[in-house]
């Protein structure tokens, strides 16, 4: 917190500069989505593009457009996308069998019979679950989520206080091949339809280096050459292209892109881009946000941005 003194009629006054508010809290909450000074509301528009940004885009399929990977689906809906559980803080927390425990947080997660799972629970997906806690403002995040005979077992999960910009050990994945977590990276509806997107969002690629870009803490790629796309990598639609035409949800989604862009956060089909599962999705936007070429992007050099190797907090 800072104070600034000012004078008024001749009068001392003093006024408390408070950091800026971070966008739309989770839904049914008061929770923020990380604090206002994390990565993930970092601007962007005006950083220099990375010097690798020519090398990673050349094994990124640019001649293809933005998938939005959520929304109204006729083969996986009627809506699809990443589900968000909120729970009161007095849920019941259960012991979580992982697959990669050495990396995960080996806690007890408040999952049950009202955690939704991506996909549903049969899917043959990555089958995330992201639980909000609304009372402490914690977030609970797995992969690979199965319940069987009351017994929880998951690839990996992860543990955040959504008031913090600590992150995870150096090394160490999250329910993300990056070592982040999910849901600051997610498009959610009500901050489309309010006009207040104010982050990142999280995309995949198909072909990625052994690398991470700070403040991911993890990779999982196949190649060890730093001319393939590294986990953390952040992506800034470029300012001149245009979104004439389409709707105004759209094109607060292209604004949200020019500003915060896109951060390369796990393996995936190239240029997938992640929302919440929500039914209020309108088509008319899911089709637009289809328009968007890849090719349109550049990769951004975020390190100016960096506080401290273990923080997410931004200068």
């Amino acid at each position: 917190m800072r104070i600034r003194i000012a004078t008024v009629v001749g009068v001392l006054a003093l006024s408390v500069l408070l950091p800026p508010a971070a966008g739309a809290p989770v839904a049914s909450t008061a929770c923020p989505v990380f604090p206002a000074d994390s990565w993930w509301h970092a601007d962007v528009s005006a950083l220099p593009v990375h010097a690798r940004s020519t090398q990673w885009l050349s094994h990124m399929s640019t001649s293809t457009d933005l998938h939005p990977d959520f929304g109204p689906s006729f083969g996986d809906g009627p809506d699809y996308g990443i589900p968000v559980t909120v729970v009161r803080s007095s849920h019941q927390r259960v012991p979580v069998r992982f697959a990669y425990a050495a990396e995960s947080d080996r806690v007890r997660y408040p999952l049950g019979p009202d955690t939704r799972i991506e996909g549903g629970r049969s899917s043959d997906g990555d089958r995330h679950a992201i639980i909000v806690d609304r009372g402490r403002c914690r977030l609970y995040e797995t992969y690979d989520t199965r319940a069987r005979s009351g017994r929880w077992r998951a690839g990996s999960g992860a543990v955040w206080s959504l008031r913090s910009n600590a992150l995870r050990p150096e090394g160490w994945t999250s329910a993300d091949a990056a070592g982040l977590p999910i849901l600051p990276g997610l498009l959610r509806w009500n901050e489309v339809r309010d006009d207040d997107i104010d982050h990142a969002i999280r995309f995949t690629t198909d072909v990625t280096s052994k690398h991470h870009l700070w403040p991911a803490r993890h990779d999982a790629g196949s190649r060890t050459s730093l001319a393939y796309p590294p986990m953390g990598a952040r992506f800034r639609l470029r300012a001149s292209w245009s979104a004439a035409g389409l709707s105004s949800y759209a094109q607060r989604v292209v604004i949200a892109l020019k500003t915060y862009g896109l951060v390369l956060a796990d393996n995936g089909s190239p240029w997938f881009f992640q929302g919440e599962q929500h039914a209020a999705w309108p088509e008319q936007l899911i089709e637009d946000l289809k328009s968007i070429p890849a090719s349109a992007f550049v990769a951004v050099d975020t390190s100016s941005l960096k506080v401290s190797e273990d923080s997410g907090a931004v200068r």
